[in-house]
């Protein structure tokens, strides 16, 4: 099971997130049916959502994630909950790349580097805040650690990684680490992280010697002493539904709802983020249409 965990120096100095979000990331594959590098590509981008979403504090908040570097990925989108739990999508999820020169698979390719980081905060009440940055690689976890620089003027690390095996092109591993200067930080305190920072391991590496999340943040948190504020399990989760749905068609026009393309009697609609189809027969679209109307007369009176 995937999990998420938030860990916090004694001193209050430095704040750490360690993710297993292996099955996440595999799920997210199987779904979308993602080449190697669109599961790399989009496996980091739900992973640094996971981790961002679950520091939201309020109970019904969201965070979205959304890239396009320009690339032949297109357009990938991220969305998690306060607790973690994440969903996405890819615009051309079977696009592939080849591999750099030292055989790490070529995200930066793939998502290209000639757009915009958009981070939208939902806390369910309000306007939502919403920020961008422009891209500095398009590896996803760099845009990250620059999103926090530039917007939040907070000083953060991000490590994001996918394993990809190389014969079945199988998601086999992934996960991630945040790292963050809090306010009242001093500089030995800096120091000491960077340079823990500059030893640090690949997150797939030490995820692949068999280390925890904890074992990530003790690591990642070297010569602190290092309280954990709080332990989440996560998984991939849709929200969709045949109502919301519905709800969605409703907004149309009612010609448009009349004259949607059908097949055996039934318009099919299919969600971007977990791939279920749901159906509604032409009998229902009529009737809808009608009631939109009715609706729409009795306002207009």
């Amino acid at each position: 099971m995937d999990r998420i965990i938030r860990c916090i120096t004694s001193d209050g100095a430095l704040m750490a997130s360690a993710i297993d979000s292996s099955d996440t990331v595999y799920t997210a594959q199987s779904l979308h049916d993602l080449s190697a590098t669109a599961a790399a590509a989009l496996g980091r981008l739900l992973t640094g959502a996971s981790v961002m979403g679950a520091m939201l504090k309020q109970e019904h908040a969201s965070l979205t994630l959304r890239v396009n570097g320009g690339g032949p990925l297109g357009t990938l989108t991220a969305i998690s909950d306060s607790r973690g739990n994440v969903r996405g999508c890819v615009d051309h999820p079977q696009v592939d790349v080849p591999r750099k020169p030292n055989g790490k698979l070529d995200v930066g390719t793939a998502v290209g580097q000639d757009g915009r980081l958009g981070v939208i905060r939902n806390y369910g009440t309000g306007e939502p805040y919403m920020g961008q940055v422009a891209l500095v690689s398009g590896e996803i976890a760099e845009d990250i650690t620059n999103y926090y620089a530039v917007s939040e003027q907070i000083p953060t690390v991000c490590a994001l990684g996918v394993l990809v095996d190389t014969q079945t092109k199988k998601v086999l591993l992934a996960g991630g680490l945040l790292l963050q200067v809090l306010p009242g930080a001093l500089a030995e305190d800096i120091e000491k992280l960077e340079a823990n920072v500059r030893r640090l391991e690949p997150v797939t590496t030490m995820l692949a010697k068999g280390m925890t999340v904890e074992e990530m943040c003790e690591k990642a948190l070297e010569g602190f002493t290092v309280e954990k504020l709080e332990e989440i399990p996560v998984h991939y989760a849709c929200t969709c539904s045949r109502e919301k749905y519905y709800a969605a068609l409703a907004t149309l026009e009612p010609d448009e709802l009349e004259t949607l393309p059908t097949k055996d009697g039934q318009v099919e609609t299919v969600c971007p983020y977990c791939c279920r189809k749901y159906y509604f027969s032409t009998e229902e679209l009529h009737t809808l249409a009608q009631k939109v109307r009715a609706k729409r007369a009795g306002a207009a009176e």
